[in-house]
């Protein structure tokens, strides 16, 4: 989810917020992330990193649904019809 809010004299800053499952994603993939999805930005869209946002919410997979289901056992049906 991205989205640009108004700051004073009518710049924006991008706000992107990603949501991961939480599954032991490391300090530092987060960073990379954020770094990845700031410099995107840049390349992209011409945004100014001092005023680009990007939030990373962890949600446990009980939480996180897939095709109706919850992720988990998307994931074993997945598993399944590989063997």
């Amino acid at each position: 989810m991205a989205h640009e809010p108004e700051l004073a004299g009518g710049q924006t800053m991008p706000y992107v917020n990603i949501k991961i499952t939480r599954e032991g994603a490391t300090a530092q993939q987060k960073a990379e992330l954020i770094k990845g999805v700031t410099e995107l930005l840049v390349r992209v869209l011409d945004k100014t990193p001092a005023t680009t946002f990007v939030v990373i919410d962890e949600v446990a997979t009980e939480d996180w649904g897939v095709a109706g289901v919850p992720v988990k056992e998307f994931r074993q049906g997945i598993q399944q019809q590989s063997h």
